[in-house]
This record gives structure tokens, sequence and C-alpha cells, in this order.
């Protein structure tokens, strides 16, 4: 709120000037009916009239003013907050993001900012204009009758006491409606990104009953918030209604000539009434906003698990032959094991592979093959050991230099709405049309794109859902090509292509070795081939290192999956 202070402040402002105008009104209206109804003094009747009516037109001006400037404070510090949050959650790792879940993140990003945007709006309408005209109305009821002070305190203090209760009682149930609402968007979006697989298993019944039960489960948590509400803001509105008939009861022993005080002091007792009522629903939409923004700083305060070192090494300076020939890449003994669970990932894993080599990594589901690609672009940081490029601790390098010398290509292609075009400069946002068209080339992608009518204007559903598997998988692998990267990273990048475009890929990404490094997992005893060593893992530890020829004989993890693609089995000793 602090850069939106002065029109925050204005908004006050005009709350008061409103609120002013709202109390002294009644005041007025008891000289009309005693000085000018009573009397039958048409003049006087007039004058005050008009002072009313200046008056009501005055504190309608300051509440379009008071609109205005508490509406234009609360959007922006909700606009800055989801930034700031958004911006936040860029730096954090992807052990942070397992650890908030995607759907929670979407719903701290939208409905918790939501929630506190409304209030911070609420706090400049209405929060500041509640107490003064509490305050203002119990000084003007006191004034019109004295009398009643003893009945307005006890009031007061009833409701006091209500609040306090209703609090209580109320934040806990909007926590968990908040929780709720993150389980109902996670089985929205996971029915969003899974529809194919969804509609192919003819399981739409179930993804309606999961869909259900977690409405269900959030309209319960609603109703279990609401109740509270329900049940207490009618007893203050109780409350108070007791205080206007003992207002009546004590109104026996006024003056008859005074019969404008009585109307002035059962107006100012049912704005009274009014304001404690709303000062109830205030208090549970604060309630809820106070979950809401422990929920946004419970992101902000989280310190990203990966840390940037103090003085960052640049690439550039760990080789001069780096633009060249791509980088080294060196594992030594490390290990690896994901948040939550008990059994490593990566248990002692070394190796190295020079400069401008292509390394294939091959291994039986679940062997740690993609654990590993991910901790050298530093997704994640492993557990204990190195990893080095160019000789340099991955840890030591500036993250954002680390990443924009690596590209990644992962086996579900990921692409997003637009034209092809505008996905393929994602690579390189000044690529020329020549350069889409090369690595277009290299990637087999040219004889698909050009078949269709708008070409690489072409535009793409959400996800590329108007392409095919590999079409979507080639121009990922052009994507990452137009990046020109000192390390290529392949992770099963080529699994919905036919053997023969495979082969014209590879082929293709042998002309780029000079220049840089290439990681190539695939499950493809026919793609290791392609490689200049291949890594063989198995359940996170590596069984053999080699050529080809050197892991038949030599490798039995190598020779066994050898054996299930080609149907025999190699002479060789197990390592």
């Amino acid at each position: 709120m602090r850069p939106y202070l002065l029109p925050f402040l204005v908004a006050v402002t005009c709350v008061a000037l409103e609120t002013a105008a709202e109390i002294i009104q009644p005041t007025f209206m008891s000289y009309v009916v005693d000085k000018g109804v009573l009397l039958a003094d048409v003049p006087t009747i007039l004058h005050y009239g008009a002072i009313m009516l200046a008056i009501a037109l005055a504190g309608a001006a300051a509440a379009v003013a008071r609109n205005y400037f508490s509406t234009y404070a609360a959007q922006h510090a909700g606009r800055d907050l989801r930034s700031s949050l958004y911006s936040h959650i860029q730096t954090l790792s992807q052990e942070n993001i397992d650890q908030f879940h995607t759907a929670s993140l979407v719903t701290r990003l939208t409905n918790d900012v939501n929630v506190a945007t409304r209030f911070i709006n609420s706090l400049g309408r209405i929060s500041f204009k509640m107490p003064l005209t509490v305050i203002g109305a119990l000084a003007l009821l006191i004034y019109q009758m004295p009398a009643m002070a003893p009945v307005v305190v006890v009031v007061i203090l009833l409701t006091v006491v209500i609040i306090v209760l209703m609090t209580v009682l109320s934040r806990p149930r909007y926590a968990r409606l908040q929780k709720s609402l993150d389980r109902l968007n996670g089985v929205a979006q996971e029915y969003l990104q899974s529809v194919r697989v969804v509609k192919a298993f003819a399981a739409e019944k179930r993804e309606d009953a999961r869909f259900t039960e977690a409405s269900e489960n959030y309209a319960m948590s609603g109703i279990e918030a609401m109740h509270i509400s329900a049940t207490f803001i009618p007893l203050i509105n109780l409350t108070a209604n007791a205080g206007i008939l003992a207002l009546l009861y004590f109104s026996q022993a006024q003056d008859p000539g005074q019969i404008g005080h009585l109307m002035a002091a059962v107006n100012y007792m049912t704005q009274l009434i009014m304001s404690l009522g709303l000062f109830g629903n205030v208090l549970s939409e604060g309630m809820r906003a106070l979950t809401s923004s422990e929920r946004i700083a419970e992101v902000l305060t989280q310190s990203p698990a990966q840390q940037t070192a103090a003085n960052p090494v640049s690439l550039k300076d760990t080789s001069t032959q780096q633009t060249a020939a791509g980088l080294s890449l060196t594992f030594k003994d490390v290990g690896f094991t994901y948040a939550g669970s008990s059994e490593p990932a990566l248990s002692h894993v070394s190796f190295n592979i020079e400069a401008g080599t292509t390394l294939g990594i091959i291994g039986p589901t679940g062997s740690g093959k993609t654990t590993l690609i991910n901790l050298v672009p530093r997704f994640y940081d492993a557990t204990y050991g190195t990893v080095l490029l160019n000789g340099c601790d991955v840890t030591q390098l500036d993250p954002h230099e680390l990443r924009a010398s690596i590209a990644v290509v992962n086996q579900s292609a990921l692409l997003f709405s637009g034209t092809i075009e505008d996905n393929l400069r994602w690579g390189d946002e000044d690529a020329t049309l020549a350069e889409l068209t090369e690595a277009c080339g290299i990637a087999c992608a040219t004889s698909f794109i050009e078949q269709l009518p708008e070409g690489y204007k072409a535009l793409l559903g959400q996800g590329g859902v108007n392409l095919s598997g590999g079409q979507k998988q080639r121009l990922c692998l052009a994507r990452a090509l137009l990046k020109d990267p000192g390390l290529l990273i392949l992770d099963d990048c080529t699994s919905a292509l036919d053997s023969a475009t495979e082969h014209k890929v590879l082929e293709g990404l042998r002309q780029l070795a000079h220049r840089q490094t290439t990681l190539l997992i695939s499950q493809r005893i026919a793609t290791m081939r392609y490689a200049d060593a291949i890594l063989v893992l198995e359940n996170g530890q590596v069984r053999g290192f080699g050529t080809h020829d050197s892991l038949l004989k030599d490798c039995a993890t190598y020779r066994a999956i050898y054996a299930s693609q080609m149907g025999r089995e190699e002479p060789g000793h197990e390592c």
C-alpha cells in the first residue's frame, strides 16, 4: 500500500466527510420537526431543508471521490502484489514449486490476491466509515437523549463480545475454505491438461465424480465458514434492536415538544445498528483476507532452495573455446534425493565428457536419467557431489547465464498458444527467416510446416493441440537449436518419431557437433549408436560408461537392453 498511500489517505478523508454528512442529517431533521413542523414555521422548514440538501450533495460528492480513490489504491496495490508474487515464484527452484503444488500457486495468484484486494478496497470505503459512524452516532445519541447512555454502553459491550467470538470461530474455517479451493483447482487443472487421456479411456464419469467431490468439499467449507456470519451477525442486529426498544421505552419521559429529538435518537440508534452489523461483515471478510494474506506471505517469504553464489562466475571466463566446441561436463560423486523421498534417485554418479561430445544416456524406466539431466541447468541441486561445466561448479555460475547456454528438449513437447514462428522465436527473438528455416530443416520440421496454408504464421492451439506428437517434438527441437546452446539436452525427444525421421534428425545434429555438446537420452539402442560415449544407469547408479561395443562386452545391463530390442544376446562379461 505504501506507493498508494496518498490516494488511500484521500479516500479516508472523503470517508470522514461522507460520514459527517450522514451523521449530522438527523440533527437538522430534529430542528425541522421541533422548530418548523410543530410551530408551523415554513421559512424555518425551508431553511433547514436547504442546509440538509447541501449536506447531502456534499456527502454524495465525497462518496463518489471515496469510491474512486479507494478503488484506485486497492486495484493498483493488488496488481503490484500479484506481480511481486509472480516474480518471486519465478525465482523459486523446482523443489519449492513441488512443495506448494501448481494448483495452490494458481489459487494464491488469483483468488487470494483478489480477496486481499477486495479487503483493501473495503478498508478505504467501509472500515474507516464504521468507527466514525459509531463514535459520531453515539455522541449525538447521548446528546439527544442523555438517559440512554447506560443502554448504549451495554449494547456496545454485548456486540464486542459477539464479534470476538465470531472472529475466533471464523478464521480456521476460512483457512479450510482456501485449501478446498486449491483442491478444486487442482482437479480441474489435471483434467484440462489430460483431456485426451480421459476421453481415450472413456473416464468422463470418473473425472466428473472427482470434480463433483472436490466441488462439494468446497461448497461445504464455504457453508461452514458462512454459518458463522449467518449466526452471529443477526445476534449483533438483535442486540442493537433491543437498544431501540429500550430507547422507545425511555422516550415516555420525553417532552412532547421535542419529538424531533426522539426521531433523531432513533435515527442515530439505527445508524449505530447498521454500523455494528457492517462491522461484523467487514470483520468476517477481514478474517478471510487475513488467511489469504498469510498464504501469499508464505510464498513471498519462501527462500529459493537454490542459492546464487555471492560472486557468480561467468561461463565466458571458464574457457576460450566454449563457443566453438560447446561445454565440457563432469559429474563427481553426485547423489540426489527428492524431498519427501526415502530412496535416492541418484547415487555416487561420476563421469566426464569433453566439449563437443555426444553422450548417450540409457537405462530402465526409473533409473534416474531425467533426474541426472535436471541437475545440469540447476532445476534441482545435487544432494551431494559436484556438477561441473567447463570445470566450474554449476552452483557458482550465474543461473541466468547458465540456463542461457543450455537448451533442453523434453519428451513431453510443450508449445504455447500463438503462431509457429512465435514458438520458434523463444529460442532466438531476433532470428531471421533463414535461420528459422535452417533450424527447422535440421529438426525435419520444414516439410510439414510448408504444407500448412499459413506456413510459419500458422496458429497453434493451446499446447500445440492441432499438431501430432512427432510434429510438436520437431518444433521443440528446432526451437532449442535456434538458441545455439553450448549444451543441448535431448530427453527422449525423438520418441514420437519414426526410425527414418529420427535418423535424419540425428544426422543433422551430427553437423552441429563441432559447436555444441549433446546429452541424448533414449530407450533405443539404435539411437545410442549415434553417441560418442554411452552412460548406462540402473536404480540411480552407473552400471557402465563407454562405447556401444565396449558396453556389450562389459555391461550386463546394456546387454539386457540390447537383447530385449534386438532379440539376441551378445557375448560379454558382466560389469
